[in-house]
C-alpha cells in the first residue's frame, strides 16, 4: 500500500473548488494545519468571515475527497475565519492583521460565525462535566483520569474526552495508542481503556508535534470531537480541559449543556487565587461549579509513611467554603500516583484496592448523584 503523504491530501484537495472564486482550495492558499498521522487526516479551510455560515458543503466535500484516498481512516476539517488577506479572502502570503473585535463580543470568539448557544448533548450522552484549573501543573489530567475510570468501577458508562488540543495527556495516562477508526466516514469510533471510551487529539498527532492552531481551529476541532464521535450511550462524558479560562472553555460552556465544572487545585495560595479566577469563569457563563478538589494535598513518604504538608493543607477545603461550594476530596502527593500515570494504568485501575484509589472513588461516589439530573439549558455568555 502507497504511504499516505502531504502531497497526496493535497492534491485531493485540490479537485475541490471554491464555488464564488474560480479557483481550486489549495491554489486559493485556503488550506492549513494540515497533519497527518496513520491514516489520520486533519486540516483547516481559512475562509471569508462573511462566507463563513454558507460553506458548511465545502467543509463536507474536502473531508469526502480525502476521505477517498488510499490509506485514510478518518478525516478532520474545520473551518476558521481568523485571519483575512488582502480580498477580503484568507491564504496567500503573510497573516494579515486580525480584523478588530466587535464590540460586545468576547475575545477569541470566532469571528462573523453564528455562536450555536443553547446546543443539544452530543447524541447519547446524559450528563457532562468539565474537570478544570486555573493553571497548569497541578494534576488536572491525573485527576480527571482516575476520576473517570473510579465512575466507571461504580458502574456508570463514562468518556473521557482530552480538550486539551495542544498538549493532550490522555493516551499515555490511560495507556492507550493507536488509531481511531470511522467505519462511515462521518463519525469516528473512540478508543476504549480501563472501561472508559476515550477521545484526544493525541490519537491524531504524534505526540512531539506541536499543534499551531489558531482559537478558532481549537473551538472547530471540540466541536467535531464532541459531536462526530460514536459515543453511544454514556451516563457520563468527562472533559479533561486546558489549563486556563480561554478558548476552549468558553466553546465548552456556550455549545454543549454542562451538568458542572470540578475545580483542581494545591493547598498554596498562588494556585488557589487561579483556581478561583476558574471557578468565576464558569460562574459567570452560569456553569454549576459541583465542587473542589485539593490535589497534592500532603506528601506521604513511601517509605515510612510520615505525612509532609510540602504545599500546605487545607486551603483548597477553605476555599471551597468561603465560596460556598462543595469541598470534594484531598488527594495526597505520593510516588505511586505519578508511576501508574506515567506507565498507562491509572492507580484507581491498578491498585482498585488502595487507599489512594478509595481517596478517587470518595471523589467519585460524591459527584454521582450531581450528575444524575442530566441536561440544562445551554449558558449565554454576557460581557458587561
Amino acid at each position: 500500500m502507497a504511504t499516505l503523504t502531504e502531497e497526496n491530501v493535497l492534491g485531493a484537495l485540490a479537485q475541490v473548488p471554491d464555488p464564488d472564486r474560480g479557483g481550486d482550495i489549495v491554489a486559493l492558499g485556503m488550506v492549513s494545519g494540515l497533519v497527518i498521522k496513520d491514516g489520520n487526516v486533519g486540516f483547516a479551510i481559512e475562509v471569508d468571515p462573511e462566507r463563513g455560515p454558507a460553506l458548511e458543503p465545502l467543509r463536507q466535500s474536502a473531508e469526502k475527497a480525502v476521505y477517498d484516498l488510499a490509506g485514510v481512516t478518518s478525516v478532520t476539517a474545520v473551518l476558521t475565519a481568523h485571519r483575512q488577506a488582502q480580498g477580503g479572502e484568507p491564504g496567500g502570503g503573510q497573516p494579515q492583521q486580525a480584523p478588530q473585535q466587535p464590540q460586545g463580543q468576547p475575545q477569541g470568539e470566532p469571528q462573523g460565525q453564528p455562536q450555536q448557544r443553547g446546543g443539544a448533548l452530543p447524541d447519547g450522552v446524559r450528563s457532562i462535566i468539565a474537570v478544570a484549573s486555573g493553571k497548569g501543573g497541578v494534576g488536572k489530567s491525573t485527576t480527571a483520569a482516575n476520576v473517570a475510570v473510579a465512575l466507571s468501577q461504580l458502574g456508570a458508562s463514562v468518556g473521557l474526552l482530552d480538550a486539551d488540543i495542544y498538549g493532550p495527556s490522555m493516551p499515555r495516562m490511560m495507556g492507550v495508542s493507536g488509531k481511531p477508526t470511522s467505519p462511515d466516514g462521518q463519525k469516528i469510533d473512540p478508543l476504549e481503556s480501563h472501561g472508559v471510551k476515550i477521545m484526544s487529539m493525541g490519537f491524531l498527532v504524534d505526540e512531539e508535534t506541536p499543534m499551531i492552531w489558531r482559537g478558532p481551529m481549537v473551538q472547530s476541532a471540540l466541536q467535531q470531537m464532541l459531536r462526530e464521535v460514536t459515543w453511544g450511550e454514556l451516563d457520563v462524558l468527562v472533559v479533561d480541559m486546558p489549563p486556563g479560562t480561554g478558548d476552549a472553555q468558553l466553546t465548552m460552556a456556550q455549545q454543549v449543556p454542562l451538568a458542572g465544572a470540578v475545580i483542581v487545585s494545591t493547598p498554596q495560595d498562588i494556585a488557589l487565587l487561579d483556581a478561583r479566577k476558574g471557578l468565576n469563569m464558569f460562574r459567570k457563563v452560569e456553569v454549576p461549579c459541583l465542587g473542589i478538589i485539593e490535589n497534592m494535598s500532603y506528601f506521604a513518604c513511601p517509605h515510612c509513611g510520615e505525612r509532609t504538608e510540602i504545599f500546605g493543607h487545607g486551603g483548597a477545603r477553605a476555599e471551597a467554603e468561603r465560596l460556598d461550594v462543595d469541598f470534594l476530596g484531598e488527594i495526597p502527593l505520593h510516588l505511586s500516583i505519578r508511576e501508574t500515570s506515567d506507565a498507562g494504568m491509572p492507580i484507581v485501575a491498578a491498585e482498585p484496592d488502595g487507599p489512594y484509589a478509595a481517596a478517587y472513588r470518595q471523589i467519585a461516589e460524591a459527584l454521582l448523584p450531581k450528575i444524575g439530573g442530566g441536561a440544562r439549558q445551554a449558558p449565554k455568555i454576557v460581557v458587561q
